[in-house]
């Protein structure tokens, strides 16, 4: 049941509220965008890494298994998984931050808050509405995902101690009340891990395939040293690719089984009446264990390093982040550089608001689109290669 919508509609003969989401999700532009979007890799550098949309398709998966196991609602599961990432930038974090760089002195770049803007103003495909019009669950658990934005004092959390809450969470939150204090339902807490699953999966395999580093270099991290030695014990001398694929299955299954279960402990504990008990709750009842927990850290700690800033990475990260800058500069300088429907009307905007639109179409892009917008507007542009 939901709380219902900010532009009330008839209600679909065919369709729940949140199967209503996910399709609208599906259909939308932005959607279309990720799968030529960085996730860690730019795309034209091999066929087979994973885009924004791959890991996205992915993150929906291990969402509908921990919502089924669970008890919970597949469908808005799903659909927070799939707009999770909505609101990217080209080159994935690189551009992200870069894009925050330059919004400093206006409010700042977030990717959460973003994608709040791309379903409830960006997009334009109704004719009663701006954006995608999605249930409040749906819109909730977006913007709550990761925790509450605000303690129950309606200070910050940790995340937004520095910055404040970001402006278009802030804008929206004036037109529907999202309950920032409060957690999200379990399906949104089950999306988030599910994402934490797929992309620390996923980014062992796509660091493996691109040669940067190796299966004893991951003996490093204890829990993927036990499921190494536990490949190498059933299947002695496996081949380096299937050897990885059963790495990168056992990762996931590890984690969702034990998510399953320190759930139904957490739930069982709680006994929660309805999905409001889940919010009001004092922490997440959708949960790692304290010993996979670990895991997840250790993972990520090892990644971050040996993936992310790897050396071999650093040079491209640093030219996607100039093409990100040189669009910046060059747009705000010449907003009628920018296509005519995004230049229209920039003249009569405020600096803070020409600003967040010159950000909107820059977040908007994809890799390449990015890179032949450079290429029409400067006389080199890196290959990102």
């Amino acid at each position: 049941m939901s709380r219902g919508r900010l532009v009330g509609e008839p209600v679909s003969p065919t369709r729940g509220e949140f199967q209503r989401d996910r399709d609208r999700i599906i259909h939308s532009t932005a959607f279309r965008r990720l799968m030529h979007k960085t996730q860690v890799f730019v795309s034209h550098e091999g066929d087979h890494y994973r885009t924004r949309l791959t890991h996205t398709i992915e993150v929906g998966q291990i969402a509908r298994a921990l919502a089924r196991a669970l008890g919970l609602d597949e469908d808005l599961a799903e659909a927070l998984a799939l707009a999770h990432d909505l609101g990217h930038t080209p080159f994935g974090h690189t551009g992200e931050d870069a894009l925050d760089e330059c919004m400093a002195g206006f409010g700042g770049f977030d990717h959460n808050a973003q994608t709040l803007r791309i379903v409830t103003r960006l997009e334009r495909r109704y004719a009663d509405f701006d954006g995608l019009n999605l249930s409040w669950e749906t819109l909730e658990g977006l913007v709550k995902h990761n925790g509450p934005l605000l303690d129950h004092e309606g200070r910050p959390t940790a995340r937004y101690a520095e910055t404040g809450i970001p402006a278009a969470i802030v804008e929206y939150q004036h037109r529907q009340d999202l309950w920032l204090d409060s957690y999200a339902s379990a399906e949104a807490q089950a999306a988030a891990l599910a994402d934490d699953i797929a992309y620390n999966a996923h980014d062992i395999d796509d660091g493996l395939r691109a040669g940067l580093f190796g299966h004893a270099e991951l003996r490093a991290v204890p829990f993927l040293a036990g499921l190494l030695d536990e490949i190498e014990r059933l299947h002695p001398g496996l081949e380096r690719v299937r050897a990885t694929n059963e790495l990168v299955r056992r990762v996931i299954t590890r984690f969702v089984e034990d998510v399953i279960a320190e759930s139904q402990r957490r739930l069982a504990a709680l006994a929660p009446a309805d999905a409001d008990a889940i919010r009001r709750a004092d922490g997440p009842v959708i949960a790692f264990s304290p010993a996979i927990a670990v895991a997840d850290r250790d993972i990520k700690g090892f990644l971050y390093p040996n993936m992310y800033r790897h050396p071999r990475i650093a040079p491209i990260r640093e030219d996607a982040a100039q093409v990100v800058r040189d669009l910046f500069a060059r747009f705000s300088a010449d907003p009628a550089a920018m296509p005519a429907e995004w230049a229209a009307g920039c003249a009569e905007l405020d600096e803070a608001r020409r600003m967040r639109r010159i950000a909107d179409y820059i977040a908007g892009m994809t890799d390449w689109y990015a890179l032949d917008e450079h290429r029409r507007l400067f006389d080199a542009t890196p290959s990102l290669r």
